[in-house]
């Protein structure tokens, strides 16, 4: 278990049995290996909304609207589009690198993992786009690591409501629609 995942145990402890995934056929799926700390995450609690604001995406997650293959498929499309009218951001410019979702907010802002040409899934890092805008912010850890140290104070994004994380913090698992 990542330090980062022991951390968010402490600040909301998970329930209910594991969440078994079939990794294989879920990064065939979206033709990218998936980082570890994820799959931990998955592991642990499931998809799932933290603070009342940030909803960690999940293969196969009870409520559709929070499946992490439908948004990654929704997300490339627009992206794709979206990339002929605005700028890509600096961290795109390499030639292969893309975005995968990995959660979103109440607000409409979406988390990513940056997957860069020569980094394995364990390197991937966070990137945050804004809700309705051209805004991108580019934090060099994981996941787990962005969770947990959002949660704790620790690091903060600008276009992250400012209302996030609340002071006492909650786990909630998405289940059906």
């Amino acid at each position: 278990m990542t330090d980062a995942l022991t951390r968010l145990l402490e600040v909301a402890p998970a329930s209910g049995d594991p969440h078994q995934k079939d990794w294989d056929g879920v990064e065939r799926s979206l033709g990218v290996r998936l980082p570890a700390d994820y799959k931990e995450l998955i592991r642990v609690y499931g998809g799932g909304n933290w603070d009342d604001y940030l909803y960690v995406l999940e293969p196969g997650c009870p409520n559709e609207s929070y499946d992490l293959i439908t948004w990654a498929a929704q997300q490339a499309e627009d992206l794709e589009g979206l990339w002929e009218f605005e700028k890509k951001p600096a961290e795109l410019a390499v030639d292969g690198a893309r975005v995968v979702p990995w959660a979103t907010t109440d607000n409409g802002e979406c988390l990513y993992w940056l997957v860069r040409p020569g980094f394995g899934a364990d390197e991937w890092t966070v990137m945050v786009n804004e809700a309705r805008g051209d805004r991108w912010e580019h934090f060099a850890v994981s996941c787990t690591q962005f969770l947990a140290s959002v949660l704790a104070g620790e690091l903060r994004s600008a276009l992250l409501s400012s209302r996030f994380p609340l002071a006492t913090h909650e786990f909630r698992r998405i289940g059906a629609a």
